[in-house]
């Protein structure tokens, strides 16, 4: 039995994919644009279900691509004389993994967690300059609040403003980009772990894919510079 047309039916459902990935890129671009302009709570909500549209999509198109992997992988154990109903034996592995849906799928997308971090991260960084409190109590917290940020600021490794920020999913810890990846290959190259280049962190073993961009903190780095 020939899986040509299988093999170009997954290659096009894999495109697919990077486009629900594209939207979801987008969709959170646009939800930290509308935290740093102060829109409405709802504007910045309708972004979150539009994220878990797309998480929802995300998890069907996965469903439906693992239920036609295990089908081929079946039909050639199982090497049938008469060519099987494809279709249903499909449909029949994809109701099965659809039926085990729960919300808490959707809240476990990868793209969703990074949405609700950066925009949990976003609201930290802006929200002080949202807060228009005369009474000097309030403006010296806010001041405090402020070099703290810019603190934050500094990459651990440069010692430097950062301008591409990098966090690291495990620790939480933030560097510049082309820093920590230059010490990962070196370390590499060397076959020996790295550890988190932020003073007192535990975390032993820093590797790149543990790695995302910080959004949040680059914006208000850019937002700090331009005043």
């Amino acid at each position: 039995i020939s899986f040509n047309c299988v093999d170009s039916s997954l290659s096009s459902l894999k495109n697919c994919q990077s486009y629900i990935n594209t939207g979801m890129d987008i969709a959170t671009h646009v939800a930290l644009d509308l935290v740093e302009s102060f829109n409405d709570v709802e504007d910045v909500n309708s972004m979150e279900n539009v994220m878990l549209e797309y998480a929802a999509m995300d998890r069907e198109l996965n469903h439906y691509m693992r239920a036609i992997e295990e089908t081929v992988n079946q039909i050639k154990r199982e090497k049938p004389e008469n060519i099987p109903d494809l279709k249903y034996l499909v449909n029949e592995k994809f109701t099965a993994l659809e039926s085990k849906n729960t919300d808490s799928d959707l809240q476990k997308n990868e793209k969703y967690m990074y949405f609700k971090d950066q925009l949990k991260e976003m609201r930290k960084q802006f929200c002080h300059q949202s807060d228009n409190d005369n009474e000097a109590i309030e403006q010296i917290d806010e001041d405090i609040a402020v070099t703290q940020s810019q603190m934050n600021f500094i990459c651990p490794i440069t010692q430097m403003e950062m301008k591409r920020p990098v966090r690291n999913k495990v620790c939480g810890h933030t560097y510049e980009e082309d820093a920590i990846l230059k010490i990962i290959q070196t370390r590499k190259q060397q076959k020996k772990k790295v550890r988190c280049p932020k003073i007192g962190c535990s975390h032993a073993d820093v590797k790149e894919s543990d790695l995302v961009p910080d959004e949040a903190l680059k914006r208000a780095i850019d937002s700090q510079n331009k005043q």
